[in-house]
């Protein structure tokens, strides 16, 4: 195996694991900046209040775009395993 191929492989492995984490993550990022703001405004230093609608968004996230995430990793899958004969020469 040349770096190349390793850098390609690597490249393609990060472009995958960004894409399937990015949209939870980022949904993530914006309801707890919405839920700082809300705390801020109203002065409700409740800790509890962070987690749950994270947690709940976050959830709501991952079941709507699970098809499209597994398909993404089916497909990164089914691409390295096919190109395992091209790995080993």
């Amino acid at each position: 195996m040349s770096p190349e191929f390793v850098r390609e492989i690597s490249a393609e492995m990060f472009k995958t694991t960004l894409l399937v984490a990015g949209p939870p993550l980022l949904v993530g990022l914006v309801v707890g900046i919405l839920v700082g703001f809300f705390q801020t405004i109203t002065q409700i230093q409740e800790f509890t209040l962070t987690f749950v609608p994270k947690m709940l968004a976050v959830f709501i996230c991952l079941f709507l775009m699970m098809p499209w995430m597994s398909s993404k990793l089916i497909t990164f899958t089914t691409n390295l395993i096919e190109q395992i004969p091209s790995y080993i020469k």
